[in-house]
């Protein structure tokens, strides 16, 4: 080889190698990318810390009549019902993960369910705020604050629901979120849920050391797993080509509750040991979905769902159960029709108090058309609401309500 090639052989060489290394200097520090579903986020390059940012929107209008006969306006509703950002990710090991969920808008924040609440007496910013380790693809243990293992439709994110609201049995009987310790098993034909928490919900700012929350839930899975995550969201949008099925239930005891409704509501006069019982069945197949649930909250044998303060006043702790049962159909063009039936009936010993001695039976009807599944959609709602006093069977109140909404996230 004459000078001349060894000349630009050397040359070369030392030109890849310059190149190399200031590729490798050039190296992104982060990866950024979009998933759908996911949002967007990035990863280190050193692969110790990951980010998903996702945000969404409720925008909302809706109308209540005055009565059943009278569709004259009672109330207009007009408003950004939710505005929810959400970030979750890695840190150090994807086995470390993390999850948090903040509401920005007001009517988001639960802020007349706060009136006469010491233990929770501020705006509810902070939903969800938790640290997840998971040793083994089985096994997930939590610390923080989140949705307790309750009824499915509580746990199914509101962005991720067939109706604009959660049904009434929902509103009246879940058990809502707490800040604790969570753990999940989840194996190919069952899940196993349990949490021990505060009881005092979310947000709170003390504890009551003489009680705790205890949870557990489990769910049975005869014919395998939904696809993806199908079996946590409302509809068939997988349009699961074999049918799929869930079976639930959930037990929930909150020892010495200090709210009307263990992790909700207005303060109580002195402690109630309340408990819960929930069940609930889905079933997927081809774009048909079917769901129902059985809900019911009592209280200890030796004590009362009203209490008193020194002054004389009660206040007053729901106890009842609540039934729900609603279908809807998928079709081929992301247009969806849905129904929904509902009730709500206190038990014996809450026939004291004015607002817990009525039935509450509500028929639902909607539309949506999912313009990018429940990330982008269009939804209205029509409701026919009646009441009836348990005690003489009359009608209380009848009436009707409309939603139109649009939701829209990443």
């Amino acid at each position: 080889m004459n000078n001349t090639l060894r000349f630009y052989f050397l040359s070369t060489v030392l030109a890849l190698i310059t190149l190399s290394a200031t590729a490798q200097e050039k190296k992104p520090a982060i990866t950024t990318f979009v998933k759908k579903g996911k949002g967007v986020g990035f990863v280190t390059a050193d692969s110790t810390f990951s980010l998903n940012f996702q945000f969404r929107m409720q925008n909302r209008a809706a109308f209540v009549s005055k009565s059943g006969t009278d569709l004259s306006d009672s109330t207009f509703e007009m408003r950004v019902r939710r505005l929810r950002f959400k970030f979750e990710g890695f840190v150090y090991n994807p086995k470390l993960t993390y999850y948090i969920q903040l509401s920005m808008s007001r009517g988001d924040m639960d802020w007349s369910g706060t009136d006469n609440a010491a233990i929770n007496n501020s705006p509810n910013i902070v939903r969800d705020a938790i640290v997840y380790y998971s040793p083994t693809k089985h096994w997930r243990f939590g610390l923080g604050q989140t949705k307790l293992p309750g009824n499915r439709q509580r746990v199914v994110s509101s962005g991720d629901q067939q109706f604009a609201d959660r049904s009434i049995v929902n509103a009246t009987l879940n058990i809502d979120r707490d800040f604790g310790f969570f753990a999940r098993y989840a194996a190919s034909h069952f899940n196993l849920l349990g949490a021990v928490t505060s009881g005092e919900g979310r947000n709170s700012n003390r504890s009551n050391y003489n009680g705790l929350a205890y949870s557990g839930r489990v769910e049975i899975l005869p014919f395998g797993k939904f696809t993806g995550t199908n079996d946590y969201q409302e509809g068939d949008l997988e349009r699961e080509p074999k049918p799929k099925l869930s079976i639930a239930a959930t037990y929930h005891l909150n020892d010495r509750a200090e709210r009307v409704a263990g992790t909700l509501g207005n303060d109580t006069y002195g402690p109630v040991n309340l408990k819960s019982f929930e069940t609930d069945i889905l079933f997927k197949y081809n774009g048909w979905a079917f769901y129902g649930e059985y809900m019911m909250r009592g209280i200890q044998h030796d004590d009362t769902p009203i209490t008193t303060d020194a002054t004389g006043r009660n206040r007053f702790v729901y106890v009842g159960r609540g039934y729900l049962t609603q279908g809807s159909y998928l079709f081929k063009n992301n247009w969806e029709v849905a129904a929904r039936w509902s009730k709500t009936t206190p038990f014996n010993s809450a026939y004291g108090s004015r607002d817990t001695n009525v039935i509450v039976e509500q028929s639902e009807f909607g539309v949506t058309k999912y313009l990018n599944g429940h990330r982008l959609k269009i939804q209205a709602n029509v409701i026919y609401s009646n009441r009836t006093d348990i005690r003489t069977d009359d009608y209380v109140w009848d009436f009707w309500s409309g939603i139109f909404q649009v939701e829209l996230g990443i």
